[in-house]
């Protein structure tokens, strides 16, 4: 047991209880000391020594037991740990085991189908239309590209094309920052 009067180890068939030394004093209301049977323990009202005697008989066996559950599932408890180490079951893989089993459960579950079902729906929705609107907008760069304006813009940018490759023919690598007026004149932009 610890020094301080507990023994604090959970496993412990100890646990909570005051060390032999130590012995409660029965008081009363008031702090008076009240009445106590021949083992010094105090009586509730309406019970009997005879009763109380059996009672606390009952109770020394039920601790018993809890002793004797508690060593034998302290020991089924090392013994299934030293199965598991014989396995090779860490316990990283049995986290891992039991996140995939948890997960399996959710998915089987009906909040998550559920919810499954209606993201679907909102993926198809959100599917559909994104697909209308790349449809108008491809629509509207046709009805643009078939405008006069385009046209006229596609048209310049055409000439002045011809006319840079009809210059470089002619200077061979010249620069196209020539000091020639002509063709600063007539730049579209």
């Amino acid at each position: 047991m610890e020094p301080g009067g507990q023994d604090i180890n959970l496993n412990s068939p100890n646990k909570g209880l005051l060390p032999d030394n130590m012995t409660e004093v029965p008081v009363g209301p008031g702090g008076v000391c009240a009445p106590a049977d021949a083992a010094g323990a105090v009586l509730p009202e309406g019970l009997t020594e005879a009763e109380a005697e059996e009672l606390r008989i009952e109770l020394a066996k039920v601790e018993e037991e809890i002793l004797t559950l508690r060593q034998v599932l302290s020991a089924k408890e090392r013994h299934a740990a030293e199965i598991k180490r014989k396995l090779g079951q860490t316990p990283l893989n049995q986290l891992k085991m039991n996140l995939s089993k948890s997960l399996q459960e959710v998915q089987m579950s009906n909040a998550y189908k559920k919810t499954q079902e209606t993201l679907t729906q909102a993926g198809q929705k959100t599917s559909a239309a994104l697909s209308n609107v790349g449809t108008a907008i491809t629509r509207r760069l046709g009805d643009m590209r078939n405008s006069t304006t385009f046209k006229s813009f596609e048209e310049r940018v055409g000439s002045m094309k011809t006319r840079v490759s009809t210059g470089r023919e002619e200077n061979g690598s010249a620069n196209l920052h020539s000091s020639d007026s002509k063709s600063q004149d007539t730049a579209p932009f």
